[in-house]
């Protein structure tokens, strides 16, 4: 920190032309907007050829023969290929990690040799002039398939007298975990309440703008592969394409440019996407691939399909002495590659239960092999699962105690003053704030201002409910999440930062871009710290041959790590860039600042000499600086978590909704978020309130609905109409109350 930071008791995030904190146009959108932007599919190379796939119609079958000889006499087709052809160019993979003890999987290749094992799976390539002309031939291709069983319950997978779908493996359980913490037995027999209740889940997919797609260019006279693809970890890709093509890391690059959105599907490794690299390798021409609508619902990764049984114990005081839970997911018929499908049934296993205070959690998760499409990591992968069981059964505890459930969330929350703790799972929590994040979220609802209301409208036959879920969010793995079970994703990044000639800053970051304004952030960095105009910041992304090595963007590590690396190398380059104009001017570096892009003196602001006049002389005039100084106008730096396997936050939300008892239409009147509030400051770093027209067209939402076995409370249960009141001794709310339904703004 600058001297004049010290004696002014300002941090570097303070300094004049700060932009952390500040909303600012992301940099991209004026080229996006206009119509733009570089997307894989606007990419045509010479002699490209499209490819689509045949894709078996059955769940689960052998593939007895595969006739190709009218598709190869189709208008404008190139080649047909099956996947024993393929095998010899590309290998198969395995998608398991050792730290995940006894995952297992089967190899899978990138097009289906003898067996098709999910409906979607592809079983042959056809490649020719144009997309249309590729799927006009791929209707000619005949193949015979001696249909199977399929295993499509994820509890009759485990059933012994179910068909195993890979033999070699011995059964159809890909994973279990078990977990045993405390007195779980003594805490549910020492109970005054004891609430079962069974969660199921329905599958999940990202559905993008843009959907999956690829080019791969082998160039057999470079020996080298470039592939343009929508992903969000290019550096991974380039690694997994050179290891299972048979080539060196630097015989790949891998461009991604705009991508159009992701939520995680664009972080794995598809079969179709490596047979579009392999069939490149194999014609020795670029070969193009886009899934269409129908492709992506059938071969796109699926998630969150989970059936919980779980349990609460819990005292007439509010105080919750068990949770335990049995959770069961089906995969699809492999884990993917190189994540693994046993993450999100871990991370259940983890969070449950997260944000209270409790020591006693028994929890078991079974991950099963299932003739489906293949199931991986969605978005905040296992969390809304997790925070929807705990929840659930926080809200089932407070009425079977008659308790109301701010209350006894609050006497069992984690003290904001308890860190560093660990929970019943194991997670080491560094710093969380539940109790001051509650405070925040009671005031910013108006709580007992709804309760009244919520009274007075079920009086006149309107029924509105409030809903409430702590959470904890983990975020930024370290080398302990992937790296230790031996996936060669990186957990590191990398910012790469230089001063051009004419001034301008230049940051080339291992993070990447599909929209959620990864450039923005890393501007914002690079211009705070650098002191420039945000306008006078170039990030460029997406480029392994460019950028420097790095995992990519997921759980939210664009800016907790690349923007970390974007920081560090942004200050060593403002300081290298203070030492060549103390240089020039004859002046102590420590005295000097720099201010809108001109170098000043720091205590007094006096302008002393524009960047652009640095750069000049450091680039063109070198020979009048000092014989024994050597600029250094550009400065690279690497950051990567160590002291916890992942950064954790925390928040509480609220909603307010109503419901129609006729149609079970639900619609979200307001939605309430507090996040992350320290307990020391009382502040929170992020609030919102949301607030929906209330008309069927507008505010009808969709939710995940867990279907309990067991009578749950109707909207005219007499214990739902009386919920007790927090007590007294709860902070009074500040907020205004919320306006009437029919007067309120989205």
């Amino acid at each position: 920190m600058e001297k004049s930071h010290k004696t002014s008791g300002l941090s570097p995030l303070d300094r004049p032309n700060s932009y952390i904190g500040r909303a600012v146009p992301r940099p991209n959108l004026k080229r996006l907007l206009e119509g733009r932007g570089q997307f894989v599919s606007d990419v045509v190379l010479p002699r490209m050829v499209h490819v689509c796939f045949v894709r078996s119609p059955h769940a689960h079958a052998r593939i007895r023969a595969i006739d190709t000889a009218a598709a190869k006499r189709a208008p404008g087709v190139a080649a047909v290929v099956i996947g024993a052809e393929l095998a010899n160019v590309c290998t198969p993979w395995v998608g398991v990690l050792t730290h995940l003890k006894g995952l297992k999987s089967a190899p899978q290749h990138a097009i289906a040799v003898a067996k098709a094992c999910w409906q979607g799976e592809a079983v042959a390539a056809v490649l020719a002039k144009t997309r249309a002309l590729a799927e006009d031939a791929a209707e000619l291709v005949g193949v015979e398939y001696e249909p199977l069983a399929p295993v499509a319950d994820p509890e009759a997978a485990l059933d012994p007298g179910t068909p195993v779908i890979h033999a070699e493996l011995g059964d159809n359980l890909a994973f279990e975990r078990r977990l045993d913490a405390g007195e779980v037995d003594q805490a549910f027999r020492d109970a005054d309440a004891v609430v079962e209740a069974t969660f199921v889940f329905g599958r999940h997919t990202g559905v993008t703008l843009e959907p999956r797609a690829i080019v791969a260019d082998w160039n057999p006279g470079e020996a080298r592969l470039t592939v343009y693809q929508g992903t969000q970890a290019p550096h991974m890709m380039q690694n997994i394409f050179a290891k299972h093509l048979g080539l060196d890391e630097h015989q790949v690059r891998v461009l991604c440019k705009d991508v159009g959105g992701s939520f995680g599907i664009k972080v794995h490794v598809y079969a179709d996407e490596m047979a579009t690299a392999a069939l490149s390798k194999l014609l020795k021409r670029p070969v193009k691939f886009v899934a269409d609508r129908i492709e992506s619902f059938v071969s796109d990764i699926h998630a969150r399909d989970h059936r919980v049984k779980a349990r609460i114990g819990v005292k007439n005081d509010g105080r919750i002495t068990a949770f335990e839970i049995d959770d069961l997911t089906g995969i699809g018929p492999y884990s993917v590659y190189p994540r693994t499908s046993g993450i999100e049934a871990n991370q259940i296993v983890n969070l449950v239960g997260g944000p209270y205070a409790c020591p006693n959690y028994r929890a078991r998760t079974r991950v099963v092999f299932q003739n489906k499409n293949v199931m991986c990591q969605y978005r905040a992968v296992g969390h809304p699962i997790a925070a929807a069981v705990t929840e659930g059964l926080v809200e089932l505890a407070a009425r079977k105690i008659g308790m109301d459930v701010l209350e006894l969330r609050r006497r069992n929350l984690v003290a904001d003053d308890s860190y560093p703790c660990a929970s019943a799972s194991g997670l080491k929590f560094e710093k969380l704030s539940h109790h001051a994040s509650l405070d925040k979220l009671i005031a910013l609802m108006d709580y007992e201002s709804l309760r009244r209301e919520q009274e007075s409208l079920r009086r006149r036959g309107v029924f509105r409910g409030i809903g409430f879920a702590a959470f904890i969010e983990v975020t930024n793995p370290s080398a302990a999440f992937y790296g230790v079970g031996g996936a060669r994703i990186s957990s590191q990044d990398g910012a790469l930062v230089r001063l051009d000639a004419t001034g301008a800053i230049i940051c080339h970051s291992g993070v990447t871009e599909q929209g959620q304004g990864t450039e923005a952030v890393i501007a914002q960095i690079e211009a705070t710290v650098m002191g420039v105009s945000i306008e006078r910041v170039r990030v460029i992304t997406g480029d392994t041959d460019h950028t420097p090595y790095g995992g990519g963007t997921w759980a939210s590590r664009g800016a907790g790590i690349g923007g970390e690396a974007a920081w560090q190398a942004g200050k060593a380059l403002r300081a290298n860039v203070l030492a060549v104009a103390a240089s020039i001017l004859q002046a102590e570096a420590k005295a000097l600042d720099i201010r809108s892009g001109i170098v000043v003196d720091a205590d007094s602001g006096r302008e002393r000499i524009e960047l652009e006049e640095v750069a000049r002389i450091a680039y063109f005039r070198p020979d009048t600086l000092p014989p024994d100084f050597q600029a250094e106008l550009m400065a690279v730096r690497h950051y990567v978590p160590r002291a916890y396997p992942f950064a954790f936050t925390n928040g509480v939300q609220a909603c307010w909704l109503e419901v129609d008892p006729a149609s079970g239409f639900v619609k979200l009147t307001r939605h309430f978020v507090a996040a992350w509030c320290r307990a020391s400051a009382r502040r929170c770093s992020s609030i919102a309130s949301t607030t929906r027209r209330a008309s069927s067209s507008t505010a009808t939402w969709p939710i995940i609905w867990c279907r309990w076995r067991r009578k749950c409370p109707t909207s005219t249960s007499p214990t739902w109409r009386r919920r007790p009141r927090i007590p007294s001794s709860a902070p009074r709310a500040r907020a205004k109350p919320a306006p009437p339904a029919h007067r309120a703004r989205s």
